[in-house]
């Protein structure tokens, strides 16, 4: 299992989707799931019916496809590019970093994000933080037609990080890009291929969403559309165990097990639900940890607000460094995640189910 998990988390960080440009990851859903009904709408959300019980509840397992990326915003008469960002960056990662941008015949142009080099640096400007208004990219081109004519690349063009997926010294870590969330997508791929062909107390079905990091978009219609009775929403949220935080206080370690969210400022879990996931947790000797969030957002706020109300749990890989070219993850957190989505909904039956929505 480690092994095929690892050759899947490869290939997906290493595929690119930015938000409205997620085709790259669907279809990887799409061939893993070839031979069970899928459905897409007209957004890019997609889903699959891994199984479909006679009788309610309806549990959807999901995670976004997309990752944070840029657009090309302008091209200037000398071949650079001026770019803006679709998600969340923080601009001080940004400088000398390689990128990619994919035209629209699918033509990927390596480029860098330009850095004044130090003998040019004036000495105000070395404590200065860069707005990414102000950076550009080169390509390697002379001219604005070059650029256009020549390399294909139009305003609007999908830009991402030029980076690999690859093993560290420590067998149990990964780095590349896009763990937020291609690491979601992942433990959804796999826990959704180990309960194909069992049987199911409910109707489950894997959903990817899309441009998650404009603001949960797909996942409100997602939401609408699938009418879940459960959602269990798969992360990839920043760890907090670098040298930078006390670690004493850290609530998504690496190596820590899967990261069950009770609170983030976008939605409040359903408490029943994340004391199942946590009493689940427990029962299987699934390494686990529990995290209260003072920043951040997911799809929970999206599916949470679905149809009359739906009970919804943020289940999460900690990883470091999300949002920038290359972040950090522990397989072992990963395997733990696939493990609880496992033993969850095989017990997600409809008494279950009812239970964490009985206020009266």
């Amino acid at each position: 299992m480690i092994t095929a998990l690892k050759s899947l988390l490869v290939e997906l960080s290493e595929a690119s989707g930015p938000p409205g440009f997620e085709g790259p990851v669907r279809k990887i859903f799409q061939r893993e799931f070839a031979d069970i009904p899928l459905a897409c709408d007209r957004l890019g959300n997609v889903s699959a019916t891994v199984s479909a019980a006679k009788a309610s509840p309806r549990v959807v397992v999901t995670s976004h496809l997309d990752e944070i990326g840029f657009l090309v915003q302008h091209i200037t008469e000398f071949g650079f590019i001026q770019f803006v960002p679709v998600g969340g960056w923080w601009s001080h990662t940004l400088l000398a970093q390689r990128v990619r941008i994919v035209n629209s015949s699918g033509r990927v142009i390596p480029g860098v994000i330009t850095a004044v080099p130090y003998h040019f640096v004036k000495p105000k400007q070395k404590d200065q933080l860069l707005g990414i208004d102000q950076m550009y990219i080169d390509v390697g081109a002379n001219s604005q037609a070059e650029v256009e004519e020549g390399l294909g690349v139009q305003l609007g063009d999908p830009i991402v990080p030029d980076t690999s997926c690859v093993p560290m010294a420590n067998e149990n870590r990964l780095m590349g890009k896009a763990f937020d969330n291609r690491v979601g997508v992942a433990v959804m791929i796999e826990a959704s291929r180990r309960l194909l062909g069992m049987s199911s107390p409910n109707t489950l079905l894997a959903v990817g969403t899309v441009q998650e990091e404009l603001g949960m978009r797909g996942a409100a219609l997602a939401g609408q559309l699938t009418a879940p009775d459960v959602a269990l929403v798969l992360e990839g949220p920043p760890a907090d165990d670098g040298p930078e935080f006390n670690r004493s206080r850290s609530q998504g370690r690496l190596g820590g097990g899967v990261q069950i969210r009770v609170m983030d400022p976008s939605a409040v879990m359903n408490r029943p639900l994340v004391d199942f996931a946590i009493a689940t947790a427990e029962a299987h000797q699934v390494p686990h940890q529990v995290a209260v969030r003072r920043t951040g957002a997911t799809d929970a706020r999206a599916f949470q607000c679905s149809g009359s109300g739906c009970p919804v749990v943020v289940l999460g890989v900690p990883t470091r460094y999300i949002h920038t070219h290359h972040a950090i993850l522990d397989i072992r957190d990963v395997k733990a995640a696939v493990d609880l989505v496992l033993a969850m909904v095989q017990r997600l039956d409809e008494d279950m189910v009812v239970s964490f929505t009985r206020h009266l």
